[in-house]
């Protein structure tokens, strides 16, 4: 140690300066630190004060170039795909937003955290390397430092980073250095836990509660910071004290998990420099990322290698990684990050060093149990991504062979005897972990070479040969045996080789793309590949050959069978020498190839019986092998293995297929496929399993040569582009049906980029339907494409070779067409392997067809299937097309293909009359298209060899009798259809014409005739609710089904009651106040006995419509909860001990029913009515009101004003009409009590209790809220006021209005008559609350159902008479109308208008209230339209509450429209259109009330502007605006920053839809107690923001998460949409998203519609919860 430093770091304080387990004196520490060690660095590095130095430094420097931000866990990168090298090269969200790539195709998704941004890099794009910020131009990097100052920088820096080494690398726990050992040593100790990843939170937080004596706060605080720093000191005392408490936590979790926590002590002197060199670590990111000097200094002196030949201090952190705990790592990482990283020429330094340790860091990570983000291994992909960079290390210091040797020692455990890898009881983890390193290689081969040197070429060579060794020991591993008797006892282990060759799939066909960029280096690679595979050792090939005879041909080969003997499905090494050889024809270098060198039999063998396995697996010949061999066969043929497995495999069949003799080959094709012996006429079986594995084999034979025949979509195989091979799989794909995007993607294989070529040609081939509210877009494959459709694709699962086949037969009848699927003409061969198509004129070939043909004609129906003959047919298809395609290129002489010549040939029966013979068998009536058109191409091919074309046709013509008789028929069906359909029109036309001619002389006769639907009555009837003119209610018989026992019944007063299932729950949908939910105070002055005009919070009872007898609904209601309880996670979907259950047809949630109470028939006395309203005018029924309050004894408070004509006498009320109240069913009024106890604990969150005085109130209330939550729908929707309702809406609406009615009959006549007296002081006395406090719908609603209980005595039930319910209803309606009209102007401020009749009204109003407050309200003069406006909701609200109550029928106006009609709600509501006229004809009866509502002192504090009031119309309430660009979205959350937390962890920031709040979601630092426990911040959000119910959307999940309480949610999709009309939740697919207006409205009409709670039940129903997911941590 220097001189200088020594004494600093010496200090006894330090260990009390550094370390300190009391939290609150941290940041006095960090001054401390600060001031005593950090700042003397400073003026030394300096040589005066830092503040003066740095801005010196600063004037001579510029911006760096690169960006080098490091992400964290989950933040938002941006990949280009246009203009990347790679997918690694990322962006950060701030230079995304300011580079030109943001209009580019980009790609966003989640970092794994450990990368860095690359604005900067030259190398990582092809344009636009730098954002804005970054801009090349603007930056240099050269050192500015003076020389003095880099020389002490770099003295300094080695002192300090040696330091930092030595004790991030220091493993005593209770000594230090000599030379830094205090002058006394203090006997203070350290219990520290370390982070692992074989405990839980909560087995950590258990153990240390129940080992250093902490509760249960104080140990989630300890576990937290365990997580994220990687170890905590969690006591602090005496060496014995600690030594106990590490022994208690290593008992204590071995209790919970086998292994023990890791927990160490040490001496507080070592923990304070451990601390201390940490804060080093981020004091040097600090002074290097001050200039560019420092930061080369710093890496000089990281990088420079010690004399005595240890590694340099950079090499030992990386080396001693694996052993440092988290919070030490990041702190590396970090600082390799801001330094070596940053500049090109120490990179490439950091990046030799990191080669030359790979080996070992690799093993240690293996052996490590942490992620691999914090890992120094994840650093390889800074360096093994950069082109330059991968070069230079393949040629200094060969990192291919470097990895693959790494991987090989790795795996070398695995190796049996025969040097072949055998993964029986691998360590899955371990595994894992190795399989990463060969993302490495895969980084190194990302961009091949464009110049080739030597050094290049023979270092590749080197690495190339280490690699194929690799695949050597793949080559044959895990050999399967067919079992034979009884099933296999143990599955064999087969997931492990699969994961290899997932891995190895790109690697693989990157090697081929370096192989063939280079000539030469593909012809070395092509020789060295077919040298490994011959000496791979294979027991077959011991056999001696033997000779087999078919149709004068002599195969000599050696004996094999599959079904017998070993085969493996791993052959990476003759899969690599196809696709080798492929590239040697595709750049023409196959030339220079020593043909007579190879053995192509021996080459296609292991290919062959590859291919023969998955047949017979197919065949289910295997089925005693377990399904690991399904599974291994279903992968071999799937999108991520087929193009390295299957594809080449089919490849090495067409290589030798086009050298090898075509008897020969088919010969062998026989042997392996164990046909031979069946096609040889030799062998004869009546078992009927073995028939029919046998059948099933020939169609999978005639299967594979329809392949190697006719798939020749490979560039070499034949001249066709990438492009070409990418459109052929998406008209594939799209055959089968049309699809979205994404499946498009999944259902096409990746390059090594994650590219699929989709979007370069789906235009070309396919058409987009854009989707609609729900769904996704859907592509449709274009008509021009569908003739390239091949029914045998090779790349079709068998479900999807069905499918394709019958969609496309469909469409071929909805066309009009034949159901006859042809072979589609393919692409010519490349001349390398045009001789494949000799296998179609061959002996062996037509010998085949006539023996299935024959078998077919002659019926022997367990020897041939219709599958077979599809195949063959098939196969005679391509042989015609093919065999015109040569005669129409050449002269008949010079083709020498001559199929239909030797299926014409007369020897035997010939092939053409066989199939001629079969198109009559019934059992083929599917194929007799395609035998006719086969038929018809041997017509047309006779007639090209004999050059006469017309006769051609004539020929044609005569083969199909049947075929023209058919068509004659069905046009002749055709043509008597549409002369059918034209006779239809014409009779059409001519009964309008007769009807418009007698409606016009009858004209008259229509204009008198009445709008309703009985024509006969000359009365009309009446449109008015209220009032004496009201209308008549209708006696409709209303007859419904119980969707239980689907028995009928009529809805009856005294019948058994039927209910609709429903659901009451808290809104805010409403509310004027979000955020602000008033508590429930048990005396009931205010709430639930007056709604405040903010609807803070109401009570929302909904249906889903659903009809059920009370009593079948409690049998089904008891049975839910015998069910229900044994169900997993059941509490999550149901709350049984709230009384909740799903509707038993449409699964809706529901917590209580509705009784349905029939509208009670009234037939109205006119007559009477207007006798009685001369008496009981609106003065005069206060009068009478007030009179019965008092006899009551209800009120004792004076009136506000004086008696006319005397006090009226108690019983005055009842001289007005009285009857007898209705009677219900004891059914009926217990339903009634269960309703209305639900909606009274639901609405007050309060306990059950039938007795209290507010179940009453409630009902109202949830009546009122019901509609006034229905008007807002309607009007948010533009939609009329009656007749636009869905009928679940309309009939929960009636059921509510009756059932809130309904109450006075069941609670207590004097708790309604008190309810109705306080209610009715609002607009009759003084004392009461203000005008402003009260919303005047809930107040009308409960007005109008109590008043009834007024006329309630002692020994008798009476209610008023139709006639007084009228009128009561008009005088409540005329005084509420005119409170409101009052709360309005008081609540305005602006008004302009015109002077009208109504002008005047309102101005005389304006005056008389100015009178009273003694203030100016407005500044305009005219207010009408102001007030007009602002009543408007709720004259529609009592629209709705009258029609529902009376059941009188609206006006016409009220159907049509959703704005105006003023005059008719008016006329409806029997208001004045003129509704200001109300205060002049009542002027007498309304001035002492307005002078009383005037008065009031709350009024007096709103005018002057000290509370706040609501403003009428109400603000109607949505969903917050959303940007129309998601990235925007994702912008505002990278700059969140969590209220409660300065960490820099992963946060989930969330975005409440309701108010738009930002907030840390599933975050220990947000988390609040709710009721006691704690919840996340979601959750305590929801609570206040919708009483409960809560949408979020989690903005980098891309998710919707719908809350309701504390334990339920479930996620939905986003409303934003990629191009492809499909939503991307977790940015899995990474496009640009974009807001869906229609998804959001449907969001928004979810809400409206108070629907959350129902589909999250809903969603909960349909997924099968295994795991609960704990919503309230959320």
């Amino acid at each position: 140690m220097s001189p200088f430093f020594g004494p600093l770091v010496s200090q006894e304080p330090l260990s009390k300066v550094i370390v300190e387990m009391k939290i609150p004196y941290l940041d006095e520490e960090e001054e401390l630190m600060q001031s005593r060690i950090l700042q003397p660095l400073e003026f030394f590095l300096f040589g005066e004060n830092p503040q003066e130095g740095l801005q010196k430094l600063q004037q001579g420097s510029t911006s760096s170039q690169l960006c080098g931000r490091v992400f964290k866990e989950g933040e938002t990168v941006y990949s280009c795909r246009d203009c990347a090298i790679d997918p690694t090269c990322v962006l950060c969200m701030d230079c995304f937003q300011d580079s030109v790539h943001k209009s580019h195709r980009y790609k966003m998704h989640a970092s794994s955290g450990g990368g860095f941004c690359d604005c900067g890099d030259v190398e990582a794009w092809k344009i636009g390397p730098c954002c804005s910020k970054h801009d090349t131009g603007a930056a240099t990097d050269e050192c500015v430092l003076e020389p003095e100052l880099y020389e002490r920088a770099e003295k300094l820096f080695r002192i300090l980073l040696l330091y930092v080494t030595d004790f991030l690398v220091w493993e005593e726990s209770s000594n230090l250095p000599d030379e830094l050992q205090p002058r006394q040593k203090e006997p203070a100790y350290f219990c520290v836990l370390y982070n692992d990843e074989h405990h839980s939170y909560d087995h950590v937080i258990y153990t240390l509660q129940r080992s250093v004596n902490c509760d249960q706060a104080e140990a989630q605080t300890h576990t937290a910071l365990i997580d994220k720093e990687g170890r905590r000191a969690v006591k602090r005392g005496s060496l014995r004290s600690c030594q106990q408490a590490r022994d208690l936590i290593r008992s204590n979790s071995e209790h919970i998990s086998l292994q023990p926590l890791r927990v160490e002590i040490l001496h507080a002197a070592v923990m304070a420099h451990q601390t201390f060199a940490l804060r080093l670590g981020s004091w040097f990111q600090k002074i290097i990322s001050y200039s560019v000097g420092f930061r080369q200094a710093f890496c000089q002196v990281a990088l420079e290698t010690n004399i005595d030949g240890h590694p340099c201090l950079i090499s030992r952190l990386m080396l001693h990684d694996a052993r440092m705990y988290k919070g030490a790592r990041k702190i590396v990482h970090e600082l390799i990050f801001s330094s070596m990283l940053m500049d090109t020429e120490f990179k490439r330094l950091f990046a030799i060093e990191f080669t030359k340790h790979y080996k070992q860091l690799q093993k240690d990570f293996i052996n490590d149990d942490h992620e691999r983000s914090i890992s120094i291994t994840a650093l390889s992909v800074q360096i093994f991504t950069v082109p330059t960079l991968a070069r230079q290390l393949i040629e200094e210091c060969n990192v291919i062979k470097v990895i693959v040797d790494t991987v090989m020692d790795l795996l070398r455990e695995h190796l049996d005897d025969n040097n072949r890898f055998f993964f029986l009881g691998y360590n899955s983890d371990k595994f894992t972990r190795i399989q990463v390193i060969f993302h490495d290689l895969r980084y190194i081969l990302i961009s091949k070479p464009s110049v080739w040197t030597e050094e290049l070429r023979g270092q590749f060579l080197e690495g190339l040969k280490v690699f194929l060794g690799f695949l050597k020991c793949m080559q044959g591993m895990e050999e399967v045996k067919r079992q034979f008797g009884q099933h296999i006892a143990v599955e064999p282990e087969w997931e492990a080789g699969f994961s290899l060759q997932m891995q190895l799939r790109h690697i693989l066909a990157m090697f081929q793309d370096w192989c063939s960029s280079d000539n030469e280096i593909l012809l070395l690679a092509f020789k060295e590949c077919h040298k490994v595979l011959r000496e791979c050792n294979n027991q077959a090939f011991q056999r001696e050959p033997t000779d087999y005879y078919m149709c004068k041909q002599i195969l000599n080969v050696r004996p094999y069978k599959v079904s017998q003997e070993p085969v493996s499905i791993h052959l990476p090494i003759s899969r690599l020498l196809a696709g080798l050889y492929v590239l040697l024809c595709r750049t023409g270098a196959v030339e220079h190839l020593d043909d007579p060198l190879y053995d192509y039999t021996q080459l296609a063998e292991h290919p062959l019986r590859c291919v023969v396995l998955a047949a017979q697996v197919s065949a289910e010949m295997w089925r005693r092998n377990g399904l690991s061999l399904v599974s291994q066969v279903y992968y071999y043929q799937d999108v991520k293995c087929r193009d390295e497995m299957y594809d080449k495999d089919v490849v090495m069949l067409q290589i030798a297929a086009s050298k090898m003799d075509p008897n020969h080959f088919l010969m062998l094709i026989l042997l392996r496929f164990e046909l031979f012996d069946y096609f040889n006429g030799s062998c004869s079986t009546k078992d009927q399993d073995e028939l029919i594995q046998r059948n099933r084999l020939t169609e999978e034979m005639l299967y594979l040569l329809i392949i190697i025949i006719g798939e020749r979509y490979v560039p070499g195989i034949s001249h066709v582009t990438k492009e070409d091979v990418t459109m052929r799989e998406v008209v594939h794909l799209l055959c089968i049906e049309p699809m979205a995007h994404s499946s498009l993607v999944k259902g096409l294989p990746e390059n090594e980029s994650h590219e699929t070529g989709l979007e370069s040609v789906i235009a070309k081939v396919a058409t987009f339907k854009k989707p609609g509210v729900s769904g996704h877009g859907l592509y449709e494959v274009k008509k021009e494409r569908l003739v390239e459709f091949n029914p045998f694709f090779y790349h079709y699962s068998r479900s999807q070779h069905s499918k394709a086949e019958e969609s496309q037969k469909k469409r071929r009848t909805q066309e009009g067409s034949d159901k006859a699927l042809r072979p589609p003409i393919p692409p010519a061969f490349c001349p390398a392997f045009s001789n494949i198509v000799r296998l179609l004129c061959c002996d062996i070939m037509v010998h085949i067809l006539r023996r299935i043909f024959q078998r077919a004609a002659e019926d022997r129906a367990t020897h041939w299937t219709e599958a077979m003959i599809q195949r063959a047919v098939h196969l005679i298809g391509q042989a015609l097309l093919e065999e015109k395609t040569q005669l129409e290129d050449s002269t008949v002489e010079e083709v020498t293909f001559d199929f239909s010549l030797k299926a014409r040939s007369e020897c035997n029966p010939s092939v053409f009359h066989l199939l001629s013979k079969i198109k009559a068998i019934p059992s083929l009536e599917a194929q007799k298209d395609m035998v006719k058109w086969v038929l018809q191409m041997f017509e047309i091919v006779k007639c090209l060899r004999e050059k006469s074309s017309p006769a051609a046709s004539m020929s044609v013509e005569t083969t199909k009798p049947e075929e023209s008789a058919q068509d004659k028929e069905k046009a002749e069906r055709k043509r008597k259809a549409e002369a059918a359909k034209l006779h239809r029109q014409k009779i059409m036309a001519q009964m309008s014409a007769m009807q418009k001619n007698f409606i016009e002389s009858n004209k008259m006769l229509y204009d008198n005739m009445p709008e309703s639907g009985t024509q006969g009555e000359p009365v009309m009837e009446l449109c008015v609710a209220v009032g004496p003119q009201r209308g008549s209610t209708p006696a409709e018989k209303e007859v419904l089904t119980c969707i239980l026992c689907q028995e009928e019944q009529e809805v009856l007063t005294q019948a058994p009651a039927m209910v609709l299932t429903a659901c009451v729950q808290r809104s805010t949908v409403l509310t004027q106040c979000r955020g602000k939910i008033p508590t429930y105070k048990e005396d009931g002055t205010t709430y639930p006995l007056f709604m405040p005009p903010e609807l803070a919070v109401g009570t929302h009872t909904g249906s889903c419509g659903h009809v059920m007898h009370a009593t079948c609904w409690q049998k089904y209601f008891e049975a839910v909860q015998n069910t229900t309880r044994n169900r997993l996670h059941a509490e999550l979907i149901v709350d049984l001990e709230n009384g909740e259950y799903l509707c038993p047809l449409c699964k809706s949630l529901c917590n209580t029913v509705i009784p349905l109470i029939p509208l009670e028939p009234i037939m109205f006395n006119y007559e009477n009515a207007e006798i009685i309203g001369q008496h009981l005018t609106l003065p005069r029924w206060i009068q009478i009101l007030c009179a019965r309050i008092k006899g009551l004894k209800l009120n004792c408070i004076k009136p506000i004003y004086q008696w006319k004509y005397g006090e009226p006498d108690f019983r005055s009320i009842l001289s007005y009409g009285v009857q007898e109240p209705r009677k219900f069913s004891d059914s009926i009024t217990e339903m009634l009590l269960v309703c209305a106890t639900t909606v009274h604990r639901v609405g007050l969150q309060t306990a059950p209790n039938e007795l209290c005085p507010h179940v009453p109130l409630m009902a109202w209330n949830t009546c009122a809220f019901n509609i006034q939550a229905i008007e807002n729908i309607l009007q948010e929707e533009d939609k009329p006021l009656f007749g636009s309702l869905q009928n679940r809406q309309l009939a929960g609406l009636k059921a509510i209005v009756q059932f809130s009615g309904a109450q006075r009959l069941k609670s207590s006549q004097a708790v309604i008559q008190r309810h109705f007296t306080d209610m009715f002081g609002v607009v009759s006395r003084k004392n009461t609350p203000c005008l402003l406090e009260v919303d005047f719908v809930h107040l009308l609603v409960g007005l109008v159902l109590s008043i009834p209980s007024l006329y309630q005595e002692e020994a008798v039930d009476l209610g008023p008479s139709a006639v007084s319910s009228a009128y009561n209803h008009l005088h409540i309606l005329h005084l509420v109308t005119m409170a409101h009209m009052l709360q309005v102007l008081l609540s305005s401020t602006v008004a302009s208008g015109e002077e009208t009749e109504e002008a005047k009204a309102a101005a005389e109003l304006y005056t008389t209230v100015s009178q009273h407050t003694g203030r100016f309200l407005i500044i305009l003069l005219l207010i009408s339209e102001r007030v007009k406006r602002g009543i408007q909701p709720f004259l529609r609200c009592a629209a709705l509450f009258f029609n529902c109550l009376t059941g009188v029928q609206p006006p016409e106006e009220l159907f049509i429209g959703a704005e105006g009609h003023f005059e008719a709600l008016c006329s409806y509501l029997a208001l004045p259109s003129n509704v200001f006229q109300l205060f002049q004809e009542h002027r007498d009866t309304v001035a002492p009330l307005l002078l009383n509502y005037c008065g009031n002192p709350a009024i007096t504090k709103v005018l002057k502007g000290k509370t706040h009031i609501v403003r009428y119309p109400r603000r109607r309430n949505r969903l917050i605006d959303l940007p129309e660009d998601y990235s925007v979205l994702l912008n505002q959350a990278s700059h969140f920053q969590c209220p409660k937390s300065t960490d820099d962890e992963r946060k989930h920031p969330t975005l409440c839809l309701f108010c738009g709040a930002m907030l840390c979601s599933q975050s220990s630092c947000c988390l609040s107690q709710l009721d006691g426990e704690d919840v996340g911040a979601c959750t305590a959000h929801a609570a206040t923001c919708g009483a409960g119910v809560g949408m979020f959307l989690r903005i980098r999940e891309c998710e919707i998460v719908l809350m309701a309480g504390k334990t339920r949610g479930s996620t939905y999709p986003a409303p934003y949409l990629d191009d492809y009309g499909e939503t991307d939740p977790h940015l899995g697919r990474g496009n640009p998203l974009h807001l869906c207006p229609e998804r959001y409205r449907k969001l928004n009409q979810l809400w409206q519609q108070h629907c959350i709670l129902e589909e999250i039940a809903r969603s909960l129903e349909v997924v099968n919860v295994m795991f609960a997911f704990e919503w309230q941590m959320l």
